[in-house]
């Protein structure tokens, strides 16, 4: 069985971005070579998320207005969690939204549903993030 390891590098403009890196860890899974096995992608930041869904625009506003209904940014003096920093509606809508996701390899490809591509969720941007991509099988 063979193992790849790869991270990948974030630093979004806003405080909250889905960025689809389904490219990324396809680049990644043919570095691999591997052509049966698992992807596993996760986010390496507790106010980030790595999750599967459709790439379609009004999906991606929904789930933001979804998540800030549920843990509302401000105001920053609700949580208890806030003082040092102003995140932890971060934390909570990463505990929603989950670390990560697990992927069969067939054939050297990404085995997915129809639509179904890899988000990566930043919840507390501005600042450098990352991801890893770690890939096993044969």
């Amino acid at each position: 069985m063979k193992s790849y390891r790869k991270e990948l590098a974030f630093h979004t403009k806003t405080r909250r971005a889905f960025i689809n890196i389904t490219p990324q860890v396809e680049v990644a899974l043919a570095e691999s070579e591997i052509r049966e096995g698992l992807c596993l992608v996760n986010a390496m930041n507790i106010t980030a998320s790595v999750f599967i869904n459709d790439d379609e625009a009004g999906l991606h506003w929904d789930m933001e207005h979804w998540l800030e209904t549920l843990a509302p940014e401000k105001p920053y003096e609700q949580y208890n969690h806030n003082g040092y920093e102003d995140n932890a509606d971060a934390h909570l809508k990463r505990s929603v939204m989950g670390r990560e996701v697990v992927v069969a390899i067939t054939n050297g490809a990404l085995d997915f549903g129809t639509w179904e591509q890899i988000f990566y969720a930043e919840f507390d941007g501005m600042r450098n993030k990352r991801a890893l991509i770690k890939i096993i099988g044969e």
